[in-house]
């Protein structure tokens, strides 16, 4: 069988640092399986836990830059009308910043987002409403849209689409937006039919620039790597 196309990368450890880190943009879908390509990933590079203050690999989600929405934007967002796979959708501008302040090794404060409320939580004494992230050798950043603004997307110094088949994704979705963010299932049908869906093909067209095709099992988790030109 063959080794996982990250096996050659070099254990990282706090003995062998490099100058700046190395950045992984990975893109797909909604619920393509994203954030368990970077859990895979991170596992092979000898770290088990996202988002660990001094980790030397971290996991970064593209929804923690999601803008607060105004009244009306959330009064649309609680009936299913709200377009959250929309590059408006996020704070480009912080996501940015975050991103340049990481690759010149500082130390970033990454915010929370309230997905009931729509708004980042602001309460600064909660140790949920932000999280620290000090420097990283590997940096792994998220989302359905990643490669959308060119000034983010160029600073990745690897580029991944997860590509899932569309029932398995949306059946997830179904599942996460029930169980987590307390939706019901029309408002999340007729979001995905309505918007979510029609929004993938910008994300594919924007990844063919230079990317590497995962094609990911959600059953058997086994990953198998293709390079699309």
């Amino acid at each position: 069988m063959a080794s996982p196309a990250w096996v050659g990368l070099p254990k990282v450890s706090a003995l062998d640092k490099v100058p700046r880190p190395f950045l992984i943009g990975v893109a797909g879908g909604t619920a393509s399986g994203k954030s368990t390509v970077c859990s895979k990933i991170m596992e092979q590079l000898g770290h088990n836990f996202p988002l660990q203050n001094n980790s030397m690999v971290t996991i970064i989600s593209q929804d923690s830059f999601y803008r607060d929405l105004t009244n009306e934007e959330h009064k649309r967002a609680l009936k299913g009308l709200y377009n959250f796979d929309h590059p408006d959708a996020f704070d480009a501008e912080l996501m940015l910043k975050t991103l340049q302040d990481l690759v010149a090794g500082k130390r970033v404060e990454l915010p929370a987002y309230d997905y009931v409320l729509h708004k980042r939580l602001r309460d600064f004494r909660s140790p949920t409403s932000c999280t620290i992230i000090n420097c990283s050798d590997v940096v792994l950043f998220e989302g359905i849209l990643v490669f959308y603004f060119p000034e983010i997307r160029d600073l990745f110094n690897m580029r991944l689409f997860v590509d899932t088949d569309p029932d398995i994704r949306l059946s997830r979705r179904v599942l996460r937006d029930i169980e987590e963010r307390g939706r019901e299932l029309d408002q999340i049908l007729s979001q995905y039919v309505q918007l979510v869906k029609p929004a993938l093909p910008v994300s594919l067209f924007l990844s063919i620039f230079y990317w590497l095709s995962l094609s990911f099992d959600s059953f058997t988790f086994s990953l198998s790597l293709s390079l699309s030109l």
